[in-house]
Parts: C-alpha cells; sequence; structure tokens
C-alpha cells in the first residue's frame, strides 16, 4: 500500500458507482484448451456490471477486448422470467452482457449466450457467428467435449445444433407444463451448487439428462409488487416439509434416437445432486442423497441401465454436497468425504475398495484443482495453512505424503489450473489489497501480471487510500474450546482515550466465512470513516471449520450462533474503547435472521439493522432449510423456537427491517408476518422497502439507497455529530 494518496473519505454514491473502487475485476477467468491464451469477462469502465469477453494472449503479452457486448446489443439484453429467475440463483442477476461463456475443446471457438440467443467467436477468422435465432430464450448453452455441436434447452427441452451442417435438433419432446428436461430444479439451482440438467459423455455419442416433474410440488402465489402494478406469480414452491419434484435420469444415444432411463429405485423422495461421465463413456456416475441429507451415495450406471452402488457416506446431522470426484485414466477416483471430522480426500479403485486417505489433519480441503495423473500429483486448495486464509497445495498421491503449499503470498487465492497442470491463475486479495490476478507455472514461479491491481495512483481508490483503516484478526473460545475467529477495523483518527460505537456485520449461517484476511466491501472502510469500529465474527455453523463446529446447529437455528456473537460483545466490552452502549448490529439474509435473533434473545446490542431476513423456516425450501432443522413435523418444537416472533416482545432497542418486495429467495412474506406480529403487540420498529426489488436488492440506484439507509441509521441513533 501507498502512502501518499489525498486523505479523501468515502461516500456511498461513490462507492456503488463506477469505476468499481476495487478496480476492473476478472470474472470467469479461462485457460484456453490449447493453452495459448487466457479469456475472461470484465465490465467496462463507464458500467462496472456490463461485462465483454476479453483475451490475454499469453506468448505476446498482449490484452484486448474479443467481443465487445454493446456492439453486438446496442438495446440492450431482454430476458425471459426463466433466465431472470436462473441469474437470482447464480447471484449473477445485477450483470449485463456477456455474463458466461465457453471454449471449445479445439480452442478454436468460444460460446456465449447473448438476449436469449447463442453466438460463436470464431478466434481465427476473429468472426462471430450467430448460433440460433430464436423468439424463445435458448439457455445453458454449451460445446460438446470435441466442439462437433452447441448443446441448449429451449421450452423446457433438450436442443443441439450441428456446426459443421448448421442443423439444429430436438432431442426431447415431452418437456412442457410441469415437465423439464435438462433442467436444473429450484432447489439444486439455488441450494444444490447444480445449475444444469444435462451431461455430454466424452465420446460425443450421448447426453445424460434429468428429467424434473413438478406436479408434486403445491402451486403457491407470490406477489411481486413493484412501483406502479403487483404481479401476481404461481410458483410451485417447495416448503419445507411439503412435497419436493420427482427426478428421472435417463441417457439419450444421439446415433440411435433412443433413450434408456436408469433406475433410482423405489422411492421417489430423494435428491439427485450431482451426475457425472466416466472417461471412458460406457459408464454414468451419479450421486443420491436422501430426503433427510444423512445418507448419500454414489452410483454407476451402465449404457443399458444396469446400475450399482460405489460406495455410501452417512452422517447423524447432515453430508454437505461437494463436487469432487475425479476420475482417473483406469477409472479409478478421488473422493472428498468429512467421515474423520473435517473434508479431506480419498482414493478407490473402479469398484469402490478404498486405497488410501490422501489428505489429513484438523483442516479442510477447499477443491480438487487438478490431478497430474503421470506425476502422481494432486493439486487442491485448503485451509492448511490458517482457517482465514486459502492457499494452493500440491500433493503426492502416494501414500504418507505431505502436502506442500505452492502459493506464497499471505491472504485469499482462487485458483484455476490449466488441462496439463503445468499453469496456474492466482485471484489473490488480503484485506488491503483487493483482487490481482497473475499466471504462474505450478511450481509457484510468476509468469506475468494478468490484472495488476495495486492500488496506484491510476487506481479508483488512490483517492481514499489514507482513509483507508487496517484489519486486526484474533481468536475467543466458545465454552467447550473450539476457537472463533473475529476480524476488528479501528475508526479514522483512532484515539484509545476515546469511545467508539461498533458497527457489528454479520451473515452467521453454513456455508459462508466472514472473517478472511481477503478484500471486503469498501462499505465497512465508510463506517470506519464515519467513527464506527467495524467487527466481524465467525460463529459456530460457519464453514470452512469441520464437522463439529458446523453441526452446532442442528434443529436449533440461531442457538449456538447468537451464544458466540454475544462472546463477541463480551469481547468488545472489555476494550475500553468501546462505547458498550452504541454496539449494534446489521445482516443480509442469514445475516437479517442472525440481527432479529440478536435483539429478540439479548439486549445486549443498542440497534439492529434486518436486510430481507428469514423470520421463519417454515417458510424457506425443503433442502436448505431440512437439511439443518429436519422438518416441521420431526422437529416442531425447533422450529417454534427458531422462528423470531414469539420473542419480538423483548425488542426495547430501535430496529430496522428492510427488504425487496419481489424477492423469490426469502419471500417478502418473512417480513409481512414480522410486521404484522410486531404491530399487533404494540412493538415499535422502522422499516424499509423496495418495490420491484430481489433477494439482492441490484442496480446502482437501488444499491446506493439500501446501504445509506443502513448507514445513516447506525450514524442517527450511535454516532453522535457525524456527517451524513
Amino acid at each position: 500500500m501507498m502512502n501518499t494518496a489525498l486523505a479523501k473519505d468515502l461516500t456511498i454514491e461513490r462507492i456503488f458507482s463506477s469505476p468499481s473502487l476495487s478496480g476492473v475485476p476478472m470474472r470467469s477467468v479461462m485457460f484456453s484448451p490449447d493453452g495459448v491464451r487466457v479469456t475472461f469477462l470484465q465490465g467496462k469502465a463507464d458500467d462496472k456490471d456490463q461485462f465483454d469477453l476479453w483475451q490475454y494472449h499469453i506468448e505476446s503479452g498482449k490484452k484486448l477486448i474479443l467481443v465487445d457486448s454493446k456492439v453486438l446489443l446496442p438495446e440492450g439484453e431482454k430476458l425471459s422470467a426463466e433466465e431472470k429467475a436462473r441469474r437470482e440463483r447464480q447471484r449473477t442477476a445485477s450483470f449485463t452482457g456477456i455474463v458466461e461463456y465457453s471454449w471449445s475443446q479445439d480452442g478454436a471457438q468460444i460460446l456465449f449466450p447473448l438476449s436469449g440467443n447463442l453466438f460463436v467467436y470464431n478466434l481465427l477468422t476473429k468472426a462471430v457467428q450467430q448460433v440460433t435465432d430464436s423468439e424463445d430464450f435458448d439457455t445453458d448453452a454449451r460445446f460438446s467435449p470435441n466442439g462437433a455441436y452447441v448443446s441448449f434447452i429451449r421450452k423446457q427441452n433438450i436442443f443441439v445444433v450441428d456446426l459443421h451442417a448448421n442443423k439444429t435438433r430436438q432431442l426431447t419432446f415431452d418437456g412442457k407444463d410441469t415437465i423439464k428436461n435438462g433442467m436444473a430444479e429450484f432447489v439444486a439451482q439455488e441450494e444444490m451448487d447444480r445449475d444444469t440438467g444435462y451431461w455430454w459423455s466424452k465420446d460425443e455419442q450421448k447426453i445424460a439428462y434429468i428429467q424434473v416433474d413438478e406436479s408434486t410440488v403445491a402451486i403457491t402465489q407470490r406477489y411481486e409488487i413493484n412501483a406502479d402494478t403487483i404481479e401476481i406469480v404461481k410458483q410451485r414452491y417447495p416448503y419445507t416439509g411439503e412435497a419436493n419434484v420427482i427426478v428421472k435420469l435417463a441417457i439419450y444415444d444421439l446415433s440411435t434416437d433412443k433413450t434408456q432411463w436408469i433406475d433410482l429405485g423405489n422411492n421417489q423422495d430423494i435428491y439427485l445432486p450431482r451426475v457425472k461421465w466416466l472417461p471412458d463413456s460406457k459408464t454414468l456416475s451419479y450421486q443420491l442423497q436422501s430426503r433427510n441429507q444423512q445418507q448419500l451415495s454414489l452410483n454407476f450406471a451402465q449404457l443399458n441401465g444396469a446400475t450399482r452402488k460405489i460406495l455410501e457416506e452417512n452422517s447423524d446431522t447432515w453430508l454437505n454436497l461437494h463436487s469432487d470426484l475425479y476420475f482417473l485414466k483406469d477409472n479409478d477416483f478421488v473422493w472428498a468425504s468429512e467421515r474423520d471430522g473435517y473434508k479431506h480426500l480419498y482414493h478407490y479403485d473402479n469398484k469402490g475398495q478404498l486405497l488410501r486417505q490422501i489428505t489429513k489433519g484438523q483442516w479442510v480441503v477447499d477443491k480438487i484443482k487438478a490431478i497430474d495423473e503421470d506425476r502422481q500429483l494432486i493439486y487442491y486448495t485448503a485451509s492448511k495453512e490458517s482457517a482465514i486464509e486459502k492457499h494452493l497445495y500440491s500433493q503426492s498421491m502416494l501414500a504418507g505424503a505431505e502436502g506442500h503449499k505452492v502459493s506464497s503470498k499471505a491472504g485469499w487465492h482462487n485458483i484455476t489450473l490449466d488441462d496439463t497442470a503445468q499453469f496456474y491463475i492466482d485471484n489473490w486479495s488480503d484485506r488491503d489489497n483487493p483482487e490481482s490476478v497473475a499466471l504462474y507455472e505450478i511450481t509457484g514461479q510468476l509468469l506475468t501480471v494478468l490484472n495488476d491491481n495495486t492500488i496506484n495512483k491510476n487506481h479508483p481508490y488512490y483517492p481514499y487510500l489514507q482513509s483507508h483503516q487496517k484489519t486486526s484478526f484474533g481468536e475467543l473460545k466458545t465454552a467447550d474450546g473450539q476457537v472463533l475467529h473475529y476480524r476488528i477495523i479501528l475508526p479514522k483518527g483512532f484515539m484509545p482515550e476515546n469511545k467508539y460505537p461498533v458497527f457489528v456485520y454479520t451473515y452467521g449461517g453454513p456455508h459462508a466465512q466472514m472473517v478472511t484476511n481477503s478484500w471486503g466491501r469498501v462499505i465497512e472502510q465508510y463506517m470506519a470513516q464515519n467513527g464506527f469500529i467495524v467487527f466481524a465474527l465467525d460463529n459456530r455453523g460457519s464453514a470452512r471449520r469441520g464437522v463439529k463446529f458446523e453441526s452446532a446447529i442442528y434443529k436449533h437455528m440461531g442457538g449456538a450462533e447468537i451464544e458466540d456473537q454475544l462472546i463477541g460483545v463480551t469481547y468488545l466490552k472489555s476494550l475500553k474503547y468501546v462505547n458498550a452502549d452504541k454496539i449494534g448490529i446489521f445482516g443480509w439474509s442469514y445475516g437479517g435472521f442472525m440481527a432479529l435473533k440478536a435483539m429478540t434473545k439479548t439486549d445486549a446490542f443498542a440497534i439492529g439493522v434486518a436486510v430481507a431476513p428469514v423470520t421463519d423456516f417454515a417458510l424457506y425450501d425443503t433442502f436448505y432449510t431440512e437439511r439443518y432443522m429436519s422438518t416441521p413435523q420431526l422437529n416442531p418444537d425447533g422450529y417454534k423456537s427458531t422462528a423470531v416472533f414469539d420473542d419480538v416482545k423483548n425488542i426495547n432497542n430501535p430496529l430496522l427491517v428492510i427488504h425487496g418486495m419481489a424477492d423469490d429467495n426469502v419471500l417478502f412474506t418473512n417480513s409481512t408476518k414480522l410486521f404484522k406480529v410486531m404491530q399487533d403487540q404494540g412493538i415499535m420498529f422502522d422499516s424499509m422497502i423496495y418495490p420491484g426489488a430481489k433477494h439482492g436488492i441490484s442496480g446502482e440506484k437501488s444499491q446506493i439507497h439500501v446501504w445509506k439507509t443502513i448507514s445513516n441509521y447506525f450514524i442517527k441513533h450511535l454516532q453522535t455529530g457525524a456527517a451524513q
């Protein structure tokens, strides 16, 4: 960090306008299959959320734009309702332009969707070819493994385009009404990290696909309230404890035009979270998970439909899904499991016999990045160095081997390896440096910086650099000795003899971390520059800490989490420079639920701000909620105590509730139910609702307004004399 910047303070307007204060990020960074170039999506300088397709040519060192989204679509995109929902699930709803793309295996072409149609960029001719031209919205498009076809979903059916013959072929025909072919169901997209429903075999002769039947799921009416209209959306939403969709698995043979259905067993009340072809293109793997998510099996299916179970995982609480199934050339495979209390890697033969545990220790593997079979090396990211950092490791697959840390800088490393495991792209940041992207040899030798995001005098954040406050990390302990990580930012102009209010920023839910040594949200710096101590703590239930740490919330969400946040409050009150009467809590989504629970269960917080909060998990979906809470039928007391309604009588301090009126994730009903209960009991509160807004309340103007509302609430109630 440089020390010659102007001591300029942040404003909410500047934080959420272009160019981004975090620099121009590179999204969806990929190696071309031939290893010649790196491609990525990058926002425009005057519109940080509209993405174009760029490349970095490794040999020449030149970086240039390949496809300008505004040239192809000068009038902007028009999205179908299905695509809007899909992007909301993928957390890309606020982005426009080219938001996804994929390579052909020969490295000669790039496929991308725009406004419902598909385009292919040819690197040799530098021409853009429109592959589909339909009034219907084509989605989930990709090249076949060898690039002979482009496949996509249209009107709930699977289509392929033969690129050589320029002919479109429809593969399924029964997709309509409640039947969807090749499409991921709602909970798969939202909760399983599976946003597709079909998979090519390596030989391009077969496509495995899921057929979803939604007829079993009850229709609910969801109101999307806009500024001047109200839309009644009829949606099949699987509320916890109620019916799920029925899923089937099939293999379609392109050469014979025949479909083989796979026998998934007699129990239809199951999940099908993962499907993957083996390298021989003759065997399909699929995972079945029980409705209570305490049993997971890996199964192999042959082309004739015969199936066999290869392995099974079991848990007394729940099993976390992962995508770390990696098939080797002989159909042996590497598999991840939490059976010893931490997520680690295991080597199996092709019959499901365990050969050895590859990694071990009181830390977790994040993800397999590549396997070099010739050298028997596996590359993965993990928390081995520190639970608040992510690093790249290499390790021999042979017995007794130890991992070797490849990444060197302290901080957070998001890694992409090339197909040959010779190079890697490192998206690195820490608390004082926004994400930069560099290209390395697998040895850790730097080859070139792809996106130098150093905060120099040309960087958007440079004028605010001297006002940037450092982050400190620390550890606290629960009563049973488990370690809680926290971070703290002291206010600008900090003087230890003064007393300061605190902005506690929480999320608190599963599969997430707030306390990481990575670039954070600039809004935290804004609060520090307005005289607040900024504090965050990862309570039990949060990610990357192992089974015992995560499962403390089982069947009673909002219990252990609040206990741990109060340990953080006790620590804050022990600091002489903290004003113990002016500690406020803020959270969004699960964090909003946490803020409400904190305000109803304790008087430790002077104010609370809850955005898009879950108030009753009976209003949430099956897969997420039942994983942690079981069903309302089996755990009625847990659901009742987790809901906030019975305890609103305990709210004595200012509370602000914010919600988007078209939220299709945490439904607006969560807040309206809360409003009614509080009104009936005479509990005063403040609210801000956003017509037409989804869960993220996205868009520059909306983001400015919502964060002004949040920050001004803290300033008004906890900070006297601060600028607003």
